[in-house]
């Protein structure tokens, strides 16, 4: 919190020398260094508050959660997020921090897939497969924003007919709400007018320690007695294998780091460099059912998290190294953060037999999720 203050003083300091007003969010962020133009269209931060005071600062460069401020269990605010400080950070260092992720989360094999007889092929932008949407996903574009309230934001993004490879002109929402209970409530809708394929997430990086430190002894329950397997290159295998006996197993909290270290043998997490792997929910698309939660014992703070998808991917930041400075300069350090990606399965386009996300002209996608935050 200290921190948090002295940055906030030191930009109001700065203002007033300056002779002019700027803007500054609780969590310390300059709104001015979120206005700017990316391909020609405007960015902006648009600042989020409830009643109890908790903030969370959107981007709609890429649709992204950049700060996330939760009273921890002594009544301090942290901000639970990894991101950057302006929009020029979130270009010249390239990351997934925070963003509305599409037109396809998590990763399609060999960058191609086949809808309706019809063979398409993509970016292959990771291990030989297309990941998130490929380079110029919707992670890297400008969205439309308006904010409707002081608690209620809504992003649009139209991707066109062969962008990136994806069929159909696609109209994509995003709709955010903090909630007076401290949930961050996350709506994806789409339609089209060609056959094609989606899946929607937000890719917030969490560390509720709130320093950006090691995710070692987060605990971590995921309500899934299956996960699906992936080989050297992070891709699915097709198997649904079950996570009883196996370092997969989150059923009751446990340590992030508790098998990384112990059970670095086990092919899953040589595979997925840690944790890299989507889990098949037991909730069954009820989104009143937990389907996730993380918790700090340092600080107290709990986020529980609830979908009406089949999945979510939970990835333990195994890929961060320390090359990047976030907000305040701090450097992300491998698994300094975990990611809850809600989600259909990945490569779902290719494996017939999992859950559809296939969406046609007519139809309208669908998403839901909710980042709940307590102490």
């Amino acid at each position: 919190m200290k921190k948090v203050v002295m940055w906030a003083l030191i930009a109001l300091l700065v203002t007033a020398c300056a002779g002019t007003k700027v803007e500054v969010t609780e969590s310390g962020l300059l709104k001015s260094n979120f206005q700017t133009e990316v391909n020609g269209k405007k960015t902006d931060l648009y600042i989020l508050r409830n009643k109890n005071n908790m903030e969370v600062c959107v981007t709609n460069f890429g649709g992204r959660i950049v700060s996330v401020m939760v009273p921890d269990k002594d009544g301090n605010m942290r901000d639970v997020v990894l991101g950057f400080d302006s929009i020029q950070d979130y270009i010249s260092q390239p990351s997934d921090f925070g963003a509305s992720i599409g037109r396809y989360a998590n990763r399609i094999n060999q960058g191609q897939f086949t809808l309706d007889g019809v063979e398409y092929r993509l970016p292959r932008n990771n291990f030989g497969h297309c990941l998130h949407g490929g380079p110029k996903g919707f992670q890297y574009q400008v969205y439309d924003a308006v904010q409707t309230s002081p608690q209620e934001l809504t992003l649009t993004y139209l991707a066109k007919d062969g962008e990136e490879g994806f069929p159909g002109n696609i109209t994509c929402k995003v709709f955010m709400e903090l909630t007076d209970d401290n949930a961050i409530d996350i709506r994806y809708e789409a339609e089209t007018d060609r056959p094609t394929v989606v899946n929607m997430t937000n890719h917030s990086y969490f560390n509720l320690d709130g320093d950006a430190a090691s995710n070692a002894d987060h605990l971590l329950t995921v309500d899934a007695d299956y996960y699906t397997p992936v080989d050297s290159t992070f891709m699915t295998t097709g198997e649904i294998a079950p996570v009883e006996g196996t370092p997969m197993d989150f059923r009751t909290p446990t340590p992030v780091g508790a098998h990384l270290v112990s059970d670095s043998d086990f092919v899953q997490l040589k595979n997925g460099l840690g944790y890299d792997h989507n889990w098949v929910l037991n909730t069954q698309g009820d989104i009143s059912r937990k389907a996730a939660t993380l918790q700090s014992p340092k600080t107290g703070i709990t986020l529980d998290v609830y979908t009406n998808e089949p999945g979510i991917q939970v990835y333990s930041g195994n890929f961060l190294d320390g090359s990047q400075s976030g907000k305040k300069g701090i450097v992300y350090q491998r698994r300094a953060s975990v990611c809850l990606e809600t989600q259909h399965y990945p490569d779902s386009p290719n494996k017939p037999d999992w859950p559809s996300v296939v969406l046609r002209p007519g139809e309208k996608y669908n998403s839901h999720c909710i980042f709940k935050f307590s102490r």
